[in-house]
């Protein structure tokens, strides 16, 4: 599947380097079974780049501003392809200073966050990770759209596990997913969007064409939602989501905004080690009546499909290899 992915992103005009990234990111997505970043989000980055409003070859400007801290132009590029410019980098500082801020600007993000911080915590890092997005969620109190979905994901190395990974949105679900049932013909769960005027809706395709989520628990996902405003905008230097505009590029799809992220050496200066203390912690939520860890499911899956494959519908891999071939998503 990436290979195929990626000959899409370079039929689109995507450089190799990007191409192959995002390729991968996708692919991963798929595999883990997150749908909603999968191949489902193949039509939005290749409408986006033919649109002209992200640039697919763009080129990261690395800008090092301190002992632990990372700026990164992305060059109204993708978010990826500068991170992974910046990464090198980035682990050095963490292992110089004990900890180490990324603040990329000028960048498009149309994926799921835990693929960016997953590798940080398999080298036994804390990664926290924050995005904002284009103005589809209302603030608590209000009517109208200011924030994005605005995910937030968190990544810790375990002893003996693979890394305990939690990626959410802090709006009642995440966009993908609300296009997924407008797709389907499902209505939304009640209490999770408004129309254009504020009024309750459950129906997916209002909530896209006019009206907007909410923010999951009411003031405090909503105040959450804000400090993502403030790290994934503010303090990077791109856009807030209410300031996203790609009316003047139809088709355009990514959010053209910034991404924060933070290192943290979790063993520095400790005489006991952090995995061994997040081992005790899980341990005790399992015996409390605990079922299942954040991210759980998506090892499940990953382990199925390293096995098996990746499942994909013989309509939607048709569509991808005509895509491949002729340049153009065919509905």
């Amino acid at each position: 599947m990436t290979e195929l992915l990626e000959r899409i992103f370079l039929g689109a005009g995507a450089s190799k380097a990007v191409a192959s990234i995002l390729a991968n990111n996708c692919a991963a997505c798929e595999r883990d079974g997150s749908l909603s970043h999968g191949v489902f989000r193949m039509p939005g980055y290749v409408s986006s780049i033919a649109s002209g409003w992200v640039d697919p070859k763009a080129d990261p400007r690395i800008e090092d501003v301190g002992p632990a801290m990372v700026r990164v132009d992305a060059m109204n590029g993708f978010a990826q392809p500068a991170l992974a410019a910046a990464s090198a980098l980035l682990i050095d500082k963490a292992a110089a200073t004990g900890a180490a801020i990324l603040a990329i600007r000028n960048s498009h993000h149309f994926s799921a966050l835990w693929p960016d911080i997953e590798p940080f915590a398999e080298r036994g890092l804390l990664a926290i990770s924050a995005v904002n997005s284009f103005a589809c969620a209302v603030p608590y109190g209000a009517s109208k759209p200011v924030f994005g979905t605005n995910p937030i994901a968190y990544a810790a190395p375990r002893l003996g596990h693979p890394p305990l990974v939690a990626d959410l949105a802090t709006s009642s679900m995440a966009n993908g997913d609300v296009q997924i049932a407008a797709r389907e013909c499902r209505a939304l769960p009640r209490g999770y969007a408004v129309d254009g005027d504020g009024n309750p809706t459950t129906d997916p395709q209002v909530v896209l064409d006019s009206g907007a989520l909410l923010t999951f628990g009411g003031h405090k996902g909503s105040a959450i939602s804000l400090l993502i405003e403030l790290l994934g905008a503010a303090l990077t230097g791109g856009q807030f989501s209410y300031e996203v505009d790609w009316s003047a590029y139809p088709g355009a799809q990514t959010p053209h905004t910034g991404q924060f992220l933070i290192l943290l050496d979790p063993d520095r200066g400790r005489g006991i080690e952090f995995a061994a203390r997040t081992e005790q912690l899980i341990e005790q939520m399992f015996f409390a009546g605990l079922s299942r860890l954040p991210g759980s499911r998506r090892y499940e899956r990953r382990a199925e499909t390293m096995r098996d494959g990746i499942p994909i519908d013989a309509q939607e891999l048709g569509r991808l290899e005509r895509m491949a071939h002729d340049g153009a998503w065919q509905a």
